[in-house]
């Protein structure tokens, strides 16, 4: 099999030839005009609710715009009187809607048994890492463990995860803005 080198004019000829094909010889009924209703309300039944980020500790306004019916995020919008971000968003906070409606986020533990991912209650998932947390520090110490901090710690919490180091017995502790 042979490597095949495209320069950048090239690939942006053919990729305007194929934007064109597209538009020329597509499906007609792919895309049509949004008609008057459609406009002015674009997903009925849905609602704006003022949350904040959680990308983060600093706590960014966001309008979430929600289907009731579903409990659905749909779309968001920058909440313009934040104090915080004052109407803007970071590159994180702007794909926030993203991260939370991924297909691909977990919404439960899963455990690897005889190579496959199966489902295990919250419970389940506590108590065997808890178990082999003990049994680690049993056989190599405390020290032998590095607890990594979050950016979407608050102050609190960060007190709190600090504190549980200092229980478990080690300094071993950093933020993950540093990896």
């Amino acid at each position: 099999m042979s490597q095949s080198n495209i320069g950048r004019r090239s690939f942006l000829k053919l990729a305007a030839l194929g934007a064109g094909a597209t538009t020329a010889f597509g499906s007609n009924d792919t895309l049509r005009f949004a008609t008057e209703a459609e406009l002015k309300d674009p997903f009925p039944g849905s609602v704006m609710k003022r949350t904040i980020c959680s990308i983060c500790s600093a706590g960014c306004g966001i309008l979430a715009e929600v289907d009731e019916s579903s409990n659905t995020w749909i779309r968001q919008d920058w909440a313009a009187d934040a104090p915080m971000n004052q109407g803007s968003h970071c590159c994180k906070g702007i794909d926030q809607i993203d991260l939370t409606k991924s297909k691909m986020r977990l919404k439960y533990p899963l455990k690897k048994v005889n190579g496959k991912w199966e489902r295990i209650s919250w419970e389940t998932a506590v108590e065997e890492i808890g178990n082999k947390m003990l049994e680690v520090r049993a056989e190599d110490g405390p020290d032998s463990v590095e607890f990594l901090g979050s950016a979407k710690f608050s102050n609190q919490q960060a007190y709190y995860f600090r504190k549980f180091a200092a229980f478990w017995g080690t300094n071993n502790i950093d933020h993950v803005a540093r990896i």
